[in-house]
């Protein structure tokens, strides 16, 4: 059964299409069809995170009528699907979110999971994806002032009839001020699918345009989005099978190289 989640942040800079795109990835490694829709059409960024930035068609020219979105879709890292949006403001400008709908239907016959990177904030196309998803997924910061924005796009969510499925508590341990996970919980209403913490391999990763479940896949916060996947796919997270996995490599590492993973 196809089940599509709308990820959503009430403010920029929560890492909210990082968490995405190593999520989808994650999915994909999981044998899951997935796909990943890129609905930032004023400051998309999942192009930019992929190498997709310089791709003939993205959503933009969907949502302008001027292409199908057959010519929008690209194969990512591990065979996750990509529908980006396009960076410029010309093709923003023509772009007509009423159109996502159509988009949305034409995906969900294809896959999975559909991971819709929604705009931060809430503009009139932030609205349009918290309303067309199954759940919304709400990618917060452990600070008070991510979780009243985080807040408020609960709040809008259940207003225009969507659902919030949970929160992922994403760079947690990077303020000595951090939330309790169950504050968290409280302050939002929703639980806590699970904490990503502040990993300097999400960076690394970020520089090579790689997901850091890929380039760094024995990374904590890597671990942490397989644990993610794993619980949305119904599957158990082997987390005693990663410890093994990870002292394998590094002992590995050690001996060829005398040097550590990461």
């Amino acid at each position: 059964m196809i089940r599509a989640y709308t990820m959503a942040s009430g403010k920029g800079g929560t890492g909210k299409t990082t968490v995405t795109v190593n999520l989808g990835t994650s999915l994909a490694q999981l044998g899951k069809e997935t796909y990943i829709l890129d609905a930032d059409i004023g400051m998309a960024n999942i192009g930019l995170i992929l190498g997709l930035e310089g791709v003939p068609v993205t959503l933009h020219e969907v949502l302008a009528g001027k292409a199908s979105i057959d010519d929008a879709i690209y194969e990512g890292p591990s065979g996750v699907k990509v529908v980006p949006s396009g960076i410029s403001l010309q093709g923003f400008q023509q772009a007509n979110p009423e159109r996502m709908r159509d988009v949305m239907k034409a995906l969900v016959s294809r896959c999975e999971f559909l991971l819709i990177d929604a705009p931060a904030g809430i503009s009139k196309d932030g609205v349009v994806a918290l309303a067309i998803a199954d759940e919304v997924i709400l990618v917060v910061n452990p600070e008070l002032s991510s979780m009243a924005d985080a807040l408020k796009t609960k709040i809008l969510t259940e207003m225009v009839g969507g659902k919030v499925f949970g929160a992922i508590l994403n760079r947690s341990g990077m303020e000595n001020t951090e939330l309790r996970r169950h504050s968290v919980e409280d302050v939002l209403g929703v639980r806590v699918i699970d904490m990503i913490p502040e990993d300097t391999n999400v960076r690394r990763a970020a520089a090579y345009k790689t997901p850091v479940v890929l380039k760094y896949p024995t990374s904590e916060a890597a671990r942490a989005f397989r644990r993610i996947a794993a619980d949305l796919a119904g599957y158990e997270y082997a987390e005693e099978s990663e410890k093994v996995r990870e002292g394998f490599i590094e002992r590995l590492a050690r001996t060829l190289f005398g040097g550590a993973t990461r």
